[in-house]
Formats: C-alpha cells, sequence, structure tokens
C-alpha cells in the first residue's frame, strides 16, 4: 500500500508519495504531519522550491534514517521535468545530494534523442544530471541500442559509455547474434551536437569482424542533416563497368548544404557529381552537376542543373532552371534520366479565385537523333492571363483571356529542308484575345440546357516564311447550345443513370491561315467531345457548323462498385478538311468514340476509349489499368494508334506500358516497370527493383536494361546495389521489426 507523505501533496492520495526534492540551493525537504513509517520530519525550516523544481516520488514504502536519507522501495517512480526514472529501491542523501538506485533500472529522457537507458545499478545526482549507470543498456529514439559495462553521464547532454555494443537489429535467445553490431572500447553521445563518438570501432556482420576503425562518428537517430559520408552505392554498367559512388554531405549551415559525390569505376572513367541547396525565406535553389572524363567520349564530358523556387509580392510565384549537358548520350550513360529534350527557362505565375496568370520563356535542347537544334522552334515564350466574372443583367459566368505565343529558329532559311512542311528558319509573334460566356438553366422534367457564345481574335506576326503574310489579322465567332437530360433509377442495391446529351456548335466555315505551332496533336476523347475546339492551342481553330451528340449509362452499386459506357460523334454540314486521317475527327462525321470505365471498392480502376469508323475500323483504342492497396499496386496501358504522317508517325503505334509494386511480409518489396513497342518487336526499357527493409538495415538492388539505340547511344545494362545500417540519422520509410519466434 503506498502512502501519503508530507504536506507539499497539496490533495490527499493514498497511492502517492509527493516531495520536494529542491534542486536549487540546499537540497531539502520540507514535511509536516508525517505519517507512520515516517515520523522525523527533514529540514524543517528549509524553503520550499518553486513548482516547476519539484520532483515527484511515487513508491510502496518510504522510510527515512539518520536524519538525511530517504529510502524508497518498492515500485519506484521519481518525476522531474521531463524525466521519468523508475527502480526497485532508491535512497536519496541528501547531504551528498546524491540518488543511489537499485535496479531494474530505467531513466526515460524525452529530449535527449527519445533515449531510455536500463540498468542494474546507479548513482545519480538529484537533478538527474550526473552520476554513473551500471551494466547499463541505452535505446535511442526506439531504434539504436548500446549495450554497455558501465554509462556516467555529464550535465544531462554527455553520456559516456565504456564497453559497448552497438546495434539495431533484434536479438532472440535462439539467435543471439545481430545481423550486423558495433564493438567499440567507448562510445560518447554528445546531445547537445546528436553525434554518436565510437572509439576503437569494430564493425561485425553476423558475428564476423569485417573492419576496424580507430575513431567512427555517426548522427544520432533522427538527424537529417550532419555532414559525413551517406550510404555508398555501387553500379555497374555495359557501358562503364563496375563503380561505386560514395557520397559526403557537407552541412553548410542550418539552410546550406554541399554533398560531393566522387564516382570510382574500373579505370573507364572518372566523374566528380556535386549538388548544393540553399533555402531561403523567400524560396529555394539547388545546383547539381558532374565532370567526367571516361572512355566512351574523348575529352571532358559533364552536365549542370539548376532549379530555383521563389515566392514573391502580390502571391506571384517564380521558378527557373537550367539544363545544361555536354553531349547528347551522357544522361543516359550515368543513369541521369530518360529526358531527351531540355528546357531551361523561367515561370511566372499567380492563381487566384478568379483570375489566373501564367507566362513562360526559354530555350529547349534536343538530345533526340535526328532532331536539329537550329531548325525547329527552340526558343520560344508563352503566357496567359484568364479573369472571369458573373455579368449581372444577362446572368451566366463569363471569361476573358488573353494569351501570347512567340517562337524562334536559329536558321535564317526560308525553304523547308528538313521536311517538317515548315521553312527552316520561320519565326512567329502571336496575341488572342477570346471572350467566353455561358449560361445554364434548368426547365421541363429535369432538363438542363446551356448557351454558350465565343469571340477569339488574333494578330500574328511572321518572319522568313513565305507561306504567309508578315501581319495576320482574324477572328472568329462561335456560339453553341446543348441539351442534357439525365434519368435516374434506384433498382435493389444499385442505381443507375442514363444520359443523352446533344450540342450544336456554329462557327464560320473559314479561318484565315496562320503559322501552326501550337496545336499540331488534336485528340478526340471524351473531355472535349462537348467542347468548342479539340485543337490544344490556339493557332489553330474548330471552324463549320457541326452536332455533338453522346449518351453516357452508368450503374452504381451499392457495395462500392461502378460501371460507365459513354459513346458520342461528331457530324458536321460539310468536310472543311480541318483534320487529318488518324485522329478520328476527319470528313463530315467523325469515328464514333466508345468510353468505358470500371471502379471497384478494392481500388480497381479499368477504363478503355477506343475510335472506330462505321466499318469498326479501329483509329485509336487505349487501355488504362490501375490499382492502388496495402500489398500490390499496378499501373499498366496499352496504346494502339493508326498512322498519320502529319503528325510525325509513318507506322502504326503498339506499346504497352508496365508499373508495378508489391510489398511482401517480413520487409520484402519489388518494383518491375517496362515499356514494350509490339511494333518494333522489343521493350524500350525494363527495370526490376528489390527492396529489403528490417529494423536494422535497407538493401536496394536495381536492374535495368535500356534497348534502344541511337546513332549516340548503344543499349545498356545498369546494375545498382545500396546498403544502409538503419538506426543511424533519418533513416526513413516504414521497416518491418522482426519478431522472435518460441
Amino acid at each position: 500500500m503506498r502512502r501519503q507523505f508530507g504536506a507539499l501533496a497539496g490533495r490527499a492520495s493514498a497511492l502517492a508519495l509527493i516531495v520536494a526534492l529542491g534542486v536549487a540551493g540546499p537540497q531539502t525537504v520540507r514535511a509536516q504531519d508525517a505519517t507512520a513509517t515516517a515520523s522525523t520530519p527533514i529540514a524543517q525550516d528549509a524553503a520550499i522550491p518553486s513548482s516547476d523544481e519539484l520532483a515527484t516520488l511515487l513508491a510502496d514504502r518510504v522510510s527515512i534514517r539518520n536524519q538525511n536519507e530517504l529510502v524508497a522501495e518498492g515500485n519506484v517512480e521519481v518525476f522531474y521535468k521531463s524525466n521519468r526514472l523508475s527502480a526497485k529501491r532508491v535512497v536519496y542523501d541528501q547531504k551528498a545530494d546524491k540518488l543511489y538506485l537499485e535496479g531494474p533500472i530505467r531513466l526515460v529522457q524525452p529530449g535527449q534523442s527519445q533515449a531510455v537507458i536500463l540498468a542494474s545499478q546507479a548513482e545519480l545526482s538529484s537533478d538527474l544530471q550526473n552520476g554513473i549507470l551500471l551494466s547499463a543498456r541505452m535505446v535511442m529514439a526506439r531504434e539504436l541500442q548500446l549495450a554497455a559495462a558501465r554509462i556516467e553521464r555529464r550535465d544531462g547532454a554527455i553520456t559516456i559509455m565504456d564497453k559497448v555494443v552497438a546495434s539495431s537489429c533484434e536479438v532472440c535467445r535462439t539467435n543471439p547474434t545481430p545481423l550486423w553490431e558495433i564493438r567499440a572500447s567507448r562510445v560518447v553521445h554528445n546531445a547537445t551536437t546528436r553525434q554518436i563518438v565510437f572509439e576503437d570501432a569494430q564493425f561485425r556482420a553476423a558475428g564476423v569482424p569485417i573492419a576496424y576503425l580507430p575513431r567512427l562518428r555517426l548522427p544520432a537517430p533522427g538527424v537529417r542533416r550532419m555532414t559525413g559520408f551517406l550510404a555508398p552505392q555501387f553500379r555497374t554498367t555495359s557501358g562503364l563497368g563496375p563503380g561505386l559512388l560514395v557520397p559526403y554531405f557537407i552541412a553548410l549551415g542550418p539552410s546550406r548544404d554541399l554533398t560531393v559525390t566522387p564516382y570510382f569505376a574500373t579505370s573507364r572513367t572518372e566523374t566528380l557529381n556535386l549538388r548544393y541547396r540553399q533555402a531561403f525565406n523567400w524560396g529555394k535553389m539547388e545546383w547539381s552537376g558532374a565532370l567526367s572524363k571516361d572512355d566512351i567520349r574523348s575529352g571532358t564530358r559533364g552536365y549542370l542543373f539548376g532549379d530555383l523556387e521563389a515566392q514573391l509580392p502580390r502571391e506571384f510565384r517564380l521558378t527557373a532552371q537550367l539544363r545544361l549537358v555536354s553531349d547528347d548520350s551522357y544522361l543516359l550513360n550515368y543513369g541521369l534520366g530518360d529526358d531527351d529534350r531540355l528546357w531551361s527557362g523561367v515561370t511566372l505565375e499567380r492563381v487566384r479565385r478568379d483570375e489566373l496568370i501564367w507566362a513562360r520563356a526559354g530555350n529547349v535542347h534536343s538530345l533526340r537523333a535526328g532532331e536539329s537544334n537550329s531548325t525547329e522552334p527552340m526558343l520560344s515564350g508563352t503566357g496567359e492571363w484568364i479573369r472571369t466574372f458573373r455579368p449581372a443583367v444577362i446572368g451566366g459566368q463569363g471569361s476573358l483571356r488573353f494569351s501570347t505565343l512567340a517562337t524562334r529558329r536559329a536558321s535564317n532559311s526560308t525553304v523547308d529542308l528538313n521536311g517538317d512542311g515548315r521553312p527552316d528558319g520561320s519565326d512567329m509573334v502571336r496575341g488572342s484575345l477570346t471572350a467566353d460566356w455561358r449560361r445554364n438553366w434548368l426547365f421541363g422534367p429535369g432538363m438542363l440546357g446551356s448557351l454558350e457564345a465565343q469571340f477569339a481574335g488574333d494578330i500574328i506576326e511572321t518572319n522568313q516564311d513565305p507561306a504567309f503574310s508578315d501581319t495576320i489579322l482574324r477572328g472568329q465567332p462561335t456560339v453553341a447550345a446543348e441539351i442534357r437530360w439525365p434519368w435516374v433509377k434506384t433498382s435493389g442495391r444499385a442505381a443507375y443513370v442514363i444520359e443523352p446529351v446533344a450540342q450544336i456548335v456554329w462557327a464560320p466555315d473559314h479561318l484565315a491561315d496562320a503559322p501552326n505551332e501550337d496545336s499540331q496533336l488534336p485528340e478526340f476523347d471524351g473531355g472535349n467531345l462537348f467542347s468548342l475546339t479539340r485543337y490544344p492551342g490556339e493557332d489553330a481553330r474548330e471552324t463549320g457548323l457541326r452536332a455533338n451528340v453522346g449518351l453516357g449509362w452508368t450503374r452504381y452499386d451499392s457495395s462500392g462498385w461502378s460501371l460507365g459506357v459513354a459513346a458520342g460523334r461528331v457530324f458536321r454540314q460539310r468536310d472543311l478538311s480541318q483534320f487529318s486521317q488518324g485522329t478520328g475527327l476527319s470528313g463530315t462525321k467523325s469515328d464514333w468514340l466508345l468510353a468505358t470505365h470500371l471502379t471497384t471498392a478494392n481500388g480497381l480502376t479499368l477504363s478503355n476509349r477506343a475510335l472506330f469508323d462505321d466499318n469498326f475500323s479501329v483509329s485509336r483504342d487505349e487501355l488504362r489499368l490501375s490499382r492502388v492497396g496495402n500489398d500490390f499496386d499496378v499501373s499498366a496501358g496499352y496504346l494502339w494508334l493508326e498512322k498519320n504522317p502529319a503528325e510525325g508517325r509513318d507506322d502504326n503505334m503498339s506499346e504497352l506500358m508496365l508499373d508495378t509494386g508489391w510489398r511482401w511480409g517480413n520487409g520484402w518489396s519489388g518494383t518491375l516497370s517496362t515499356r514494350y513497342d509490339f511494333t518494333a518487336e522489343r521493350a524500350a526499357r525494363a527495370k526490376l527493383g528489390l527492396r529489403y527493409q528490417t529494423e536494422c538495415i535497407a538493401v536496394d538492388l536495381s536492374l535495368s536494361r535500356r534497348f534502344t539505340s541511337s546513332t549516340s547511344v548503344a543499349p545498356e545494362t545498369d546494375f545498382g546495389l545500396s546498403v544502409q545500417l538503419v538506426g543511424f540519422g533519418a533513416s526513413g520509410g516504414a521497416p518491418a521489426r522482426r519478431t522472435c519466434g518460441g
């Protein structure tokens, strides 16, 4: 039975004993009304410490001996500030101002890297900041364990351990040898700098000594930024051979860092990678680059990438990026990505509830074989301003949009030598103003009608293009009327929705021709079946009188799955030769659009979009499958396109894309991705990844193969291996903790 001792409790409790162990000035306890085993007061005239300096003591039995010693026995617990101490027996010597503890002892320090110290015996100061613990074990952030013969605490920030075995692996009776461990004669943990220093360190794997270091410094668990080596990565490729990347991280301050990564390979490459990052109050920037000398190409090779993000006044956001590379194959050779068009430039944007401002200017550098950087519009600038409003007189919603586009080619030629249909040196600048209004009405037996009107005007300046005037002025009005009539039925456990839609759109049959830079790849899908135009940009606009019709059917099941089917078609008054064969939009009647969509309660989504004519000849078919689950993810797609020379597609396209990830038990996970070209009868790329992560180790294994080739790159195989010890620094992820059986 725990008993109350002293008047400082402030409230009666049959189970609690609260005493003041002062830590400022003379260490005294004021005790009045002592009961039973405590009848002699200690230091009757001593002052009571302030409330934030009081310690709380809970125990089954308390006694006082020699007038200066307080003895607590049985389930003893001491609470002082953020520390919590539990022991079998505690003796407080007021004269020496020390605590003598008998185990099992448990000391919890939330502020010390979430450290917990377990020991059999201890001698500590009354504030728990100094002392010695014997046969002790320190657990940091529930990850790293350090067993020591002796632990000494200094000023609450320094912990010194002797004869230490450190590991984050689970140790079982049936398998007492951890997967890895570090043995050291002495270990010092600094809670202020959050560093752990091992002296005379020996690293062992499965009990076998592998390496010896006279001094080893590692970050404490949870540390995200500290100067030192990061986990190395082994990489071997068919072009560079086996090699090792050893990153060294340098913390230049709380907001800056530099990572230096030499690439040590078997005499086939000498590479130094650099990455610099800095954060500001207004944004951040990052620079990365490398210099290489290898036997793939003569001379010095390399790349330089830069990224900047800035928050400007009045809610504007500025981003900028720089992409420079020495040659077309460097990024592929060194596994830096598959980008074959590198854009460098700046972007300015602001998004508000009724306004959008967006502008971008920059240059594209192409790495594609057969694509010239002098005859393509690599230098370009574009911008738009959109404002929406609700007119009070006529109702509905209106919008005003101003956009601009400028492109420039490095060539000065006025003839088409590369066969793309444009002079090799053609340049243009376009400014467009578009006003739009739309209003909806609900009438009759649940019918929804709408009217829409739009006027678009352009002014275009061309240069070095004999096919067009130097200045082009054009305007196009467009009006549309639409009616929808959704029908809803509930039957049993399901609800059904059928919605027929009809839309009439009128625009003049003729629109002045202009250079087409942003609308070369029109698409026909369910998203633009009832749009005023199917062109993605404004260099081209849809013309003529046309009717867009469609019918949708959807079933919603109460168990959580739904199935939808939609079909539609475009009918034109006359063929104006706006769209090429293969788009599904040519002629007076477009291809039939058929779209299906299935969603299940367990995260599976299946959709298909097909375009076919009256003879069921398919011009486009696109199938997508995705599933997100706890143990398995998949994203797959199949695309078939009919050949269309106008879009640069001289043969039919048939491709399969697959991206999967799965998670087994006991820390195993894997990924698989591939893209297969059925027309070329080969895979373009395949990649396999395997990861094993437990409470003490993370192993990443990757294998990839690029099958494509060109004049600058050859097919290549890439193998990578990375091993990281969990328990030091910010390991990340969600490791699987092994359990001891039996």
